[in-house]
């Protein structure tokens, strides 16, 4: 109760100042001077951004279609045009200011002019130039409220009201002021390193030169380095020592010692497995548990692997290093399948292997090298004589590219054509009668 009675004396405080102030000012010859000079400088400031924003405008228009870094930036600079009247408002009032105190030795009312300008340029600055949710949203709630605090002319007072107040924690005594600028650097910090992260990370994935695996090892340093240092100036910034730091690397070390084995296995493999490159984002493989999918994304703990129906199996890192895995993509190597099938014994099948290795070495998708198709005989069945052709493909049969089933009906269409018949099981029974 104590501390609420302080803060509402502080506010009527204030209000009662502001009142007296205004009513000197409403009195005062020389404050109507003032009035006078920060409305010339209003329309002085209207004429000359005017002007100057169709120049700017002209010059910094890129032209249609164009890209890159150059016209990004043109592009970027334009959005600020809305703030040219507040800040030349802003320069031509500090002007007045300085004549105004050298000559009559008062300012006030043009100083509270100058910072009136200041606030109108941070609300145009997050109502029209911010278009990022998150900066919006500190403007409306961070900014806009410090330019009006500082306009009114009472934010220094508020300042050092909260670096007053204290908070404790145990043996730790840090003030509100500490806290809030710790809260509002870190949501900056984090913001820019989040948007640096990606920026760096577009970048990266953009250069097609670079091995799929040195560019996903490329974007995890980037962004152990982006928030790593982001969280250094950020105890910087809050006053914390950074030795301790050090207490807290030996407390994690003991926390890895205790129970987080699992969590430290799979970061180390994960960078094994980026730095190797055996196993990356785009390859079909099998796990030793019988896991098949396409490795959609490798992060620092796990890959996820997408299967042909849909699913995501998420995989740790570790089960890649510590047990078998079949990969069949080794990014886009040619792989080989087998398609069997069966003739009946009225066949010639001496002409066999040539029409199913024409018909299948007709297939668009079916390789040449490293061999072309090969057609064998496997075996004489019951019922039939089997063969087994042998075909190579660039890619993952029985998955987005369906190799086996276009196989199977070009050998259907070409036995049919030779007229071969492929016959159905067939078997020979013998009936005894029996003698009287």
């Amino acid at each position: 109760m104590d501390g609420q009675s302080e803060i509402v004396g502080n506010v009527m405080s204030w209000l009662d100042q502001a009142g007296q102030m205004a009513l000197g000012w409403l009195t005062s010859p020389a404050a109507w001077s003032q009035f006078a000079l920060l409305v010339v400088a209003y329309l002085a400031a209207r004429l000359l951004s005017a002007r100057l924003a169709r120049v700017l405008t002209r010059v910094l228009t890129p032209p249609e279609g164009k890209s890159g870094l150059v016209p990004t930036a043109r592009r970027f600079l334009l959005r600020f045009l809305p703030l040219l009247l507040p800040l030349i408002a802003y320069g031509l009032t500090a002007l007045g200011e300085a004549f105004t105190r050298s000559m009559f030795g008062s300012g006030d009312v043009i100083a509270f002019g100058k910072r009136l300008f200041i606030f109108i340029a941070a609300r145009l600055l997050v109502q029209e130039v911010l278009t990022d949710g998150f900066l919006r949203l500190l403007g409306r709630y961070v900014l806009i409220p410090v330019a009006a605090l500082y306009a009114l002319g009472v934010l220094d007072e508020i300042m050092a009201y909260l670096e007053a107040a204290r908070i404790e924690l145990g043996n730790i005594q840090f003030s509100v002021l500490a806290l809030i600028r710790g809260v509002i650097a870190g949501a900056i910090l984090f913001w820019m390193g989040s948007w640096s992260n990606r920026q760096s990370a577009d970048y990266i994935k953009s250069q097609k030169e670079l091995r799929p695996a040195t560019r996903e090892l490329a974007v995890k340093a980037a962004e152990v380095l982006i928030f790593g240092a982001s969280f250094l100036l950020l105890m910087s910034i809050m006053g914390i020592d950074l030795t301790a730091i050090a207490v807290l690397g030996g407390a994690l070390g003991v926390g890895i010692g205790l129970g987080l084995q699992q969590i430290a296995a799979n970061f180390i493999s994960g960078i094994i497995l980026l730095i190797e490159g055996q196993t990356t984002v785009g390859d079909y493989v099998e796990l030793d548990g019988g896991e098949k999918g396409t490795i959609v994304k490798m992060t620092a703990r796990a890959c996820v692997l997408e299967t042909f129906d849909g699913k995501w199996i998420v995989v740790p890192n570790e089960h890649f290093i510590t047990s078998r895995v079949v990969n069949y993509s080794d990014q886009g190597s040619a792989n080989r399948y087998e398609a069997e099938f069966s003739v009946s014994y009225e066949t010639d099948i001496n002409r066999v292997p040539d029409i199913i290795n024409a018909a299948v070495g007709a297939l668009p998708f079916v390789l040449k090298k490293p061999d072309g198709p090969d057609c064998e005989l496997m075996a004489f069945g019951e019922s039939s004589v089997d063969f087994v052709v042998e075909y190579w493909v660039n890619g993952i049969d029985d998955g987005k590219n369906k190799y086996r089933s276009h196989v199977m009906f070009a050998i259907w269409n070409a036995l049919k054509a030779e007229g071969i018949e492929m016959p159905f099981p067939q078997r020979v029974v013998h009936l005894k009668q029996a003698h009287d």
